[in-house]
Formats: structure tokens, C-alpha cells, sequence
């Protein structure tokens, strides 16, 4: 049984700094791309950042020179800085992921709330 689980939301002030954790367990045999997610209530799900199995990343315009995505094995992570209101959302964790014995495909966290308030 595959799972990916989040953890490190939580509630900052305006200009802070939150570090995301999300790590897969389970049989899995291969990990291919590592992201992250975020939906803010009445907005579509948007992609945050991703990184390959190789290293490479990608940021979306509006967290770029803020966020870094970076990854440890089984591991990743998404240390943000900078962090304004407009960041509020639920963050998701998606892995494309190939478990013993199967094919790849698509898993998902469960979600961790990031707060950006004074």
C-alpha cells in the first residue's frame, strides 16, 4: 500500500517561512516526478513546483525566486519564503510513482494547510 503523507503547514505571518514535507511509502519500486499542489478555496487546483528523478524543477510564475522544491529519495520537500496571503491554500503532494508489481501512475497526500495571515 503506497502513501504519500504530508506534513508542516500550519499558520504564518506575512514575509515568513514554512517547510512542506511529503514522503512516500510503501512498496514502491520507482519514483519518476515529485510535486506539489496547492487550491485555494474557490480556485482551481494549480501546480507549485515539481522535480524529476534526475533533479530537474519547475516553479509557477507566482512562487518563483520564493519557493524551492528540493528531494531526498523517497522524500520532498518545498521550503517557502516570502510568504504572502495570496499563498493561503491547501497543499497537495503528487508523486508518479511505479509500486512493486505495477505500473506507474498518479498518488496523492492528503493535503496540509498553509495559512498566511497577520
Amino acid at each position: 500500500q503506497v502513501q504519500l503523507v504530508e506534513s508542516g503547514g500550519g499558520l504564518v505571518q506575512p514575509g515568513g517561512s514554512l517547510r512542506l514535507s511529503c514522503a512516500a511509502s510503501g512498496s514502491i519500486f520507482e519514483i519518476n516526478a515529485m510535486r506539489w499542489y496547492r487550491q485555494a478555496p474557490g480556485k482551481q487546483r494549480e501546480l507549485v513546483a515539481s522535480i524529476t528523478s534526475g533533479g530537474t524543477t519547475y516553479y509557477g510564475d507566482s512562487v518563483k525566486g520564493r519557493f524551492t522544491i528540493s528531494r531526498d529519495k523517497n522524500t520532498v520537500y518545498l521550503q517557502m519564503t516570502s510568504l504572502k496571503p495570496e499563498d493561503t491554500a491547501v497543499y497537495y503532494c503528487n508523486a508518479v510513482l511505479r509500486p512493486v508489481g505495477d505500473f506507474f501512475r498518479d498518488y496523492w497526500g492528503q493535503g496540509t494547510q498553509v495559512t498566511v495571515s497577520s
